[in-house]
């Protein structure tokens, strides 16, 4: 049971998938006394890689990131393509939609969470590492990413 466990990851983020980014940003930003961040743009498939419900994807997201301490929060507007960020937003509108830990061992992670029930939603890779999102809706309330960093 020690490579399902989560006790042993830090928590690293709150994703909220959000409709326009540029105003959410701002109250944000208003909220928290803090600049509005930039804004990225995740890469394409041919980068990133990214797989939905087994499947490769062309989706993409415009991310903006309040760093506060040990926990950012991650603001993330779809941009196409199917994805837990726009299966999310349709069907919850602006919403929390995960925590994130950080781990260390991705595979052994994963195939641990899904021994508990847990499966994989979305997978894919970013400059220095790669994340996966596991539908623990109906169990745990939530919509867990694994980050795991090189």
């Amino acid at each position: 049971m020690a490579e399902s466990s989560l006790a042993a990851g830090t928590i690293a983020q709150i994703g909220i998938v959000v409709r326009d980014i540029e105003a959410s940003a701002k109250a944000w930003a208003a909220l928290l006394g803090q600049p509005v961040p930039d804004i990225v743009v995740t890469a394409g498939y041919e980068r990133a890689r990214t797989q939905y419900r087994g499947e490769p994807t062309p989706a993409r997201a415009r991310l903006a990131f309040f760093r506060l301490g040990q926990v950012t929060i991650e603001l993330i507007e779809p941009l196409g393509g199917p994805s837990t960020w726009q299966e999310h937003l349709e069907a919850h509108g602006d919403s929390l939609h995960h925590i994130a830990f950080v781990v260390q061992g991705m595979q052994q992670t994963l195939a641990g969470l899904a021994a508990q029930g847990l499966s994989p939603v979305q997978r894919g890779e970013y400059p220095g590492g790669r994340y996966a999102y596991v539908d623990g809706g109906e169990k745990l309330g939530a919509i867990l990413e694994l980050l795991e960093n090189d």
